[in-house]
């Protein structure tokens, strides 16, 4: 998954989800008004726009790419404990680079996996050495979106949510990245079709939502994705943006 709310500086912070919400009107389900409405009121819940924004840079974006490459198809925890394993043994991609991609596998097993990333991580730490002349990626901070776009999704097994993850949060560039909760929520709120893939929806999102919104949409969806709008049970009633949402349960139906 992304680069979330539960990740390496834990920062949700939520009140009562709806509270100081003028009432709902109506809206054009998937409109850029609709879509402006629910996030600010999920922020008002949730409140991510008030985060510092280097809250989840790591600094190095080189550091960003791996650990959201790690984050794939696992929960954070086990995400963090494999990179944290990666950098006690290997303090510097140098050292990893010039390590094998078993020694990886074993280190990152934790999250999964373990071979296909290892082998994928090899492959992006020799092509951005051969590229860039080192193992950094700091050199994108000069760089447009769209080139940074460009060069990260042609890395292997890096697909448009783990670009988005880096420049939204370790280039502070604009980007949607769309992971599980956000996809559902876009269906759920029909700015969507049911089927939509995530990719089509974080395109969406990013031509549609202004740049300001994006990283901490982000972060706001993912927190009510978790503790509301569960994929399973959603809690309707608890949900701060219930009255404008076309998927909502009426309360006798749990």
């Amino acid at each position: 998954m992304s680069r979330s709310t539960g990740g390496r500086k834990n920062a949700a912070r939520a009140k009562q989800p709806g509270v100081g919400q003028s009432a709902p009107r109506d809206f054009t389900y998937g409109s850029l008004e609709h879509i402006l409405y629910v996030l600010k009121a999920l922020d008002a819940a949730y409140m991510f726009s008030s985060l510092p924004e280097d809250e989840f840079a790591t600094g190095e974006p080189l550091d960003g790419l791996i650990l959201t490459l790690l984050s794939q198809n696992t929960n954070d925890k086990n995400r963090d404990m494999a990179y944290d394993a990666l950098r006690a043994q290997f303090p510097s991609w140098r050292g990893a680079a010039a390590s094998s991609a078993a020694e990886i596998a074993r280190l990152i097993r934790p999250a999964g996996l373990g071979d296909t990333k290892s082998s994928r991580m090899m492959e992006i730490l020799r092509k951005i050495s051969e590229d860039f002349g080192e193992y950094s990626l700091v050199k994108m901070f000069d760089m447009t979106p769209d080139e940074v776009k460009s060069y990260l999704s042609a890395l292997p097994g890096i697909g448009p949510k783990t670009v988005g993850c880096v420049m939204a949060f370790d280039l502070a560039m604009p980007s949607f990245p769309v992971d599980t909760h956000v996809a559902r929520i876009s269906r759920r709120l029909g700015w969507a079709a049911e089927k939509a893939a995530p990719e089509k929806i974080q395109d969406f999102l990013e031509a549609t939502v202004p740049p300001e919104y994006h990283r901490w949409g982000h972060l706001d969806m993912i927190e009510h994705g978790r503790r509301t709008c569960r994929a399973r049970r959603p809690d309707c009633a608890a949900c701060a943006v219930k009255d404008v949402c076309p998927a909502k349960k009426d309360d006798t139906d749990g």
